[in-house]
Parts: C-alpha cells; structure tokens; sequence
C-alpha cells in the first residue's frame, strides 16, 4: 500500500499510472469548507436537462418579469460548460444566515408601523462573505490539485438550488428554495465549477410531502402551483429585482415589507430545526430588524449610503429605498408620525417617489 502525503495530491497505482484517489479528495473537499464555516458540502455532474425545459417554460411563460438577464442567459444558465469551459462538477456549499439577536420576525410584521427586512439582509452582504470564503476554498484546491475552478454566490446565470439539490445539500421545497432536513431553509448557497471529475452524490429525495403551507401564506399568491412561482408577483421582486412602478393591485399586499419577504419559510415546518448563525457578519446592523418606518424614510440619501454600504440593501439605491418604504406607509395606520414623515416627501425630486407617496396619502385620505 502506498503511503500519501499531505502536500500533495492522493494518489495510487493502477496499471503502473498514477491517478487521483477522487473520493479521497472529495472528502478532504468538504472537511476544508466544515472548516471555512459552510454547514455543508456537495458535488454534482453538470447534467440539467429537466432543470433547462423547466427554466425555458418559465420564461415563455413571462414569470421572469422584467428580469430581462434571465432570458438574456437563457440556455446557458443550465449548461455550467457552457459558462466555465471544461466544467465537469460543480461543489456546492451551504452557510447559515438567520441571526441570533434579530427581533422576533412575527412581532415585526405585526407591527404596521414597523419596517420589516428580509432576514438575510440584515447584516453585510452575502455576497461578500459568500465569495471570500469560496476563494479559499477554491485555492485549497487549486494548490492541491493544480485544478481549474471558478467561484459563484448568486453572480452569474447559475441554477443554484438545482445544482445544490443534486449534490444532497437539500430539495427544491414547493416555495422553490432549497430546503434541508437539518437546516430548514435559512441558508446562503454558493459553488465551485471544477474540472476534475470528482464523485457525485445520490440526489436528496423530496419532503414537502402533502404540505401546501407556503403557497396558502403567500401574501400576493406569487407561488401559483407547487414549484411555481410567479416572480412578477413576489415581494421580494417587486422590492429588489423591480427598478420602475410597483402595479397598484399589489402595493397594499406588500404591507411593511421594505426588502424582501420571508413569510413562505416562516410558515415552513422544516424551519423549526434551523440553526441560527454564529458569523459575525450576518449579524443585525443598523437597527435594521426593530425601525420603524418613519425613522428609515426619514434617512437623505448621504445617510443611506454611510449606512448601507457593505449590505445587500444598498444595490437596489435611495430611490427605490424610499418607494418602498412610501408603500409600507400607505398601509400602516394613519398616525400623525405616518402622515408627516409622508407629507416630508410629497414634492421629491423623483416621480417615482412621488408617484408612491401620492398613492399613500391618498390611501390614507380614503381610509
């Protein structure tokens, strides 16, 4: 037997030609992402095929919005070759992001006057932590393999959940985000494309079962079957990926969500064994899970730029901070420190603010 090394690549003998012992390293793989803080590591095969006829059925179907990038990548998308030459796996890596000491989520959304933000985005922004950490795990591998390998947290035309499922780090809940027995669904995801024939995993079977949880809770009904979401409808696009108008129909749906929506996993059983994180980026800044509505519009655009910088909030810019937050004001109770602090930008330079905050006074002359 041959003795390995723990400077080099593992190798063995077959016919007198060295190889790579590929299930070893794919071992010593996911003991270096344990190591770096991701909760759990996967390799798949690169093969999306029901993924690809699913995602274009999709798009025919305008579910994507005005996510134009989306059609834009199209096939692409589900073909990682495609995206990085030579990819022949694809490592997937989890990481917690529920923070420890956020206010109870229920108790904010309770509170009309309150601005509820999506949980992921309470702290800096995954995709810098998410990138910093893959990098090392990237060069570990590249200085033990000599490999050619790309890193991805939700920045280029990747099919995340579907590779993630592939690789047994969960499956596509009927929310369709990535649910895990062990972690619920409160996790970031990021990958590795790798050209080394590394071994796969057997895919994570379903356990949504007969449950219909997150498509009843579903404020603007955007999960329109199980496994089909209707992102033109989803508060999470309609405050994020949505540049323009919010439709009129859907603004007194949103309630106080300025940021994002959480509530098809608050409702999800699987969450009750989530654990929250232990990684001081994620943790609350800014106050961001207990302000209130009339505080945050009450921010000039300086300030929302010292404050926000370094969080996944800051890309959707002041402009549609403050047209969101003019919707959660049209739906809060009309109390002198709601209609002041709307009164405060009835003549914005925007229009679009402007549009937005006419829409909330009005609302709250005919309530």
């Amino acid at each position: 037997m041959l003795a390995y090394t723990t400077s080099a690549m593992i190798r063995f003998m077959q016919n007198g030609t060295p190889q790579t012992d590929y299930d070893a390293l794919a071992a010593r793989i996911k003991a270096w992402g344990n190591a770096l803080g991701f909760q759990a590591v996967g390799i798949s095969d690169t093969h999306l095929d029901v993924a690809e006829a699913h995602l274009l059925q999709w798009l025919a179907d305008g579910h994507h919005g005005a996510m134009d990038y989306m059609a834009k990548h199209g096939t692409r998308r589900a073909r990682p070759a495609e995206l990085v030459p030579g990819t022949l796996r694809v490592i997937s890596v989890r990481m917690n992001y529920y923070p420890e000491n956020a206010k109870d989520t229920h108790e904010v959304l309770a509170d009309g006057g309150s601005a509820f933000v999506s949980r992921y985005a309470l702290g800096r922004d995954y995709h810098k932590v998410l990138r910093n950490r893959l990098e090392k795990l990237a060069q570990q591998l590249r200085d033990e393999t000599g490999c050619q390998c790309r890193v991805f947290t939700d920045s280029a035309p990747v099919l995340e959940v579907e590779l993630a499922q592939k690789a047994r780090l969960g499956w596509r809940g009927k929310h369709t985000l990535l649910l895990s027995r062990e972690q619920g669904s409160w996790f970031f995801l990021g990958e590795i494309f790798v050209d080394l024939p590394l071994p796969v995993e057997a895919e994570q079977e379903n356990h949504c079962g007969t449950c219909s949880a997150c498509l009843d809770i579903c404020p603007t009904q955007a999960i329109t079957a199980p496994y089909r979401l209707d992102a033109r409808r989803c508060i999470s696009y309609l405050t994020i990926e949505l540049k323009g108008s919010i439709p009129t129909e859907l603004r007194p749906l949103i309630g106080n969500r300025i940021y994002g929506c959480d509530d098809c996993q608050l409702v999800c059983p699987w969450n009750r064994f989530a654990q929250k994180t232990m990684e001081p980026d994620f943790a609350v800044r800014n106050g961001l899970d207990n302000a209130t509505l009339a505080e945050l519009f009450a921010w000039d655009e300086p300030t929302f730029h010292a404050r926000l910088a370094g969080s996944a909030i800051h890309r959707i810019g002041y402009e549609q901070w403050l047209r969101n937050i003019a919707v959660a004001l049209g739906n809060a109770y009309a109390t002198p420190e709601v209609m002041a602090a709307l009164q405060t930008r009835s003549q914005h330079p925007s229009s679009l603010v402007r549009e937005h905050v006419e829409w909330a006074l009005q609302r709250h002359s005919k309530g």
